[in-house]
């Protein structure tokens, strides 16, 4: 099976017209490779390749399915097995559907099933990844060299789904000889516009090449690439770890429900910021989460005050402290007693950027009855408290640190004066919002169960 591929008009088969230059080709073959037995565990795979003549020469590409190299490696396990074999070889679950797991596995792939897969084996087997693809790439390139005097580039490959795209690839998993991203930042397209952010993935590219000629069912596991020698390194090259992204980096980290309940649990109150600023377009996304919250009658019953300068944050807290210590001093407080006390408001005072979270009864109902007029003003507190814990949530998934802080409350004609605030906003707290000192400790888990009663 052969599959030829010529170059358009004006670039490189396989390349965009704007690496045409640098890499100097004018296209490339690549055919499945016949012959091949049924690999077994124990098998040489080199060996195997080697006795059906392939005919490689240097600078030829092997593209190898994961899936000989599993059962070279004997990496099989019952079937029954197969959710305890995924268990063992996940590392985090990055999203769940019913049965379905996408998880990431131990060689940092993110994938389905953590690559457990039960296609092209015996019934009743599963097959897992080879524990070190790099390295199996690695010893199939070596014996190459050594059977048949060649030098060539290896790479493993398995089958992928993508994110926001149908359909399944392969993919490159290991890797030895191969260039595996082709870095063309720094220079120019063929515009002369500067290249800021391209990095091509050659490795997946190649894999993805190669599964045109081997297909999923036809039983040709093994492809040959010939055409393309400046993809290939004389060494054996870094491997695939370099095309899986780092947590830091990984914008996408989690499913949907997986993301929302993470986001919850990482809402975390920060006592100490840096002094980097914090982004005022930010904390408008996250009042815009906010306000999503359930409310009573179709009303809208908050109000966020936004202090963005540093004397507005110090004017408010200079009278909350001086409100504070009259307070304290009427109730016998001592000098000493008072200073500590105050200090707990240090948290809002070296915030970098102060909220304050506010209530607003319009649309509210009176009914002239203490008992439903209470009900009434407690069913806007709950909608508040939820429009509050939604803009703590969104400001953790803009990577800001945040401190609900009950004191306005406390002071209300206070903060009301300062602000300018009408007298029907009742503040209901403050939050410091910042980029967090250090990391927040591990927080114990919590079971559902000690806060359920079932009817």
């Amino acid at each position: 099976m052969t599959a030829e591929l010529p170059p358009k008009e004006g670039s490189v088969a396989g390349a965009g017209p704007a690496d045409t230059t640098a890499r100097g080709v004018a296209g490339y073959r690549v055919w499945a490779l016949e012959g091949l037995p049924e690999v077994r565990e124990g098998d040489d795979l080199a060996k195997l390749v080697a006795a059906a003549e392939p005919g490689l020469v240097d600078g030829d590409v092997l593209l190898v399915t994961s899936k000989i190299v599993s059962k070279a490696e004997g990496r099989i396990v019952v079937a029954d097995d197969r959710e305890a074999a995924i268990d063992a070889e996940t590392v985090r679950v990055v999203a769940r559907r019913g049965a379905l797991r996408i998880v990431e596995n131990r060689q940092g792939l993110v994938m389905a099933a953590a690559g457990v897969d039960a296609s092209n084996t015996s019934a009743g087997t599963v097959l897992l990844l080879p524990e070190d693809p790099d390295a199996s790439a690695r010893a199939v390139r070596d014996g190459l060299r050594d059977a048949l005097g060649v030098r060539v580039g290896v790479v493993i490959t398995d089958t992928f789904g993508r994110p926001w795209r149908t359909g399944v690839t392969d993919v490159a998993i290991g890797a030895a000889g191969i260039q595996v991203l082709d870095d063309l930042r720094g220079g120019t397209d063929a515009h002369g516009n500067p290249l800021s952010a391209t990095v091509v993935a050659t490795a997946d590219e190649l894999a993805a090449a190669g599964d045109l000629v081997k297909g999923k069912a036809a039983g040709l596991p093994v492809a040959v690439l010939r055409g393309l020698p400046h993809v290939t390194a004389e060494d054996d090259g870094e491997g695939t770890r370099a095309l899986v992204r780092g947590a830091h980096d990984d914008m996408f980290r989690l499913g949907t429900s997986e993301a929302v309940r993470e986001a919850v649990t990482q809402r975390r109150t920060v006592r100490a910021f840096t002094d980097e600023p914090v982004d005022p377009g930010a904390v408008r996304r996250a009042v815009a989460a906010a306000v999503t919250a359930p409310a009573p009658h179709h009303t809208t019953p908050w109000r966020f005050v936004l202090l963005e300068s540093e004397e507005s944050r110090t004017r408010l807290l200079d009278a909350m402290r001086d409100a504070w210590i009259a307070d304290l001093r009427r109730d016998g407080k001592s000098e000493e007693s008072i200073a500590k006390r105050v200090r707990r408001g240090d948290v809002l005072r070296n915030a970098p950027y102060l909220v304050v979270p506010c209530l607003v009864m319009d649309g509210s109902h009176t009914y002239g009855d203490a008992r439903r007029d209470g009900a009434e003003r407690e069913m806007f507190v709950v909608a508040t408290g939820a429009g509050v814990q939604n803009f703590l949530v969104a400001l953790a998934g803009e990577r800001l640190g945040s401190a609900w802080v009950s004191s306005t409350m406390f002071c209300r004609d206070v903060v009301r004066e300062v602000l300018g605030l009408p007298q029907g906003w009742d503040p209901m707290g403050a939050v410091a919002v910042g980029h967090a000192a250090e990391e927040p400790k591990a927080r114990p888990a919590r079971e559902a169960d000690a806060f359920v009663v079932v009817r």
